[in-house]
């Protein structure tokens, strides 16, 4: 979760949602939902933004992660929050300032942007405050 004032960032928490690869696929999606759900309410934050599926190697990983993205688009809609969806090269330019930074240097950014005494952990937190940072930084003023 970020904060933006003006043009001042700031760091409000960060983690993942996991869950165990023994539960069925419907029961981890429904967990995800659920996690999601909690998150949100906790938090109410008024909007969201997240990377783009981009298609790998292993199919079938693209599709669990792409039904994965289904149910937070589903969350998000469910409860009126904008969502801006940013491919991988628009997340790193909008928070490095070149769309070829390798995921160490974006890391970094995030870092530095948020303050942090150190780039936030696991990878997909990480992540999810660069599409975050994104988000604020395309969004126009409503003010």
């Amino acid at each position: 979760m970020v904060l933006a004032a003006g043009n001042r960032l700031t760091h409000l928490g960060h983690g993942v949602i996991e869950t165990s690869s023994k539960l069925d696929h419907q029961t981890r999606l429904v967990r995800i939902y659920e996690s999601l759900v909690e998150v949100l309410d906790a938090w109410k934050p008024q909007e969201a933004g997240m990377e783009t599926l981009y298609f790998a190697k292993n199919v079938t990983s693209a599709l669990s992660v792409a039904e994965a993205r289904g149910v937070v688009t589903l969350a998000l809609g469910l409860r009126g929050l904008p969502l801006g969806e940013y491919s991988p090269n628009e997340i790193k330019q909008a928070v490095s300032g070149s769309g070829r930074s390798e995921k160490k240097i974006v890391q970094e950014s995030v870092r530095l942007l948020l303050g942090l005494s150190s780039v936030p952990s696991p990878d997909h937190a990480a992540d999810a405050l660069a599409a975050a940072i994104t988000r604020i930084h395309t969004v126009p003023l409503r003010y």
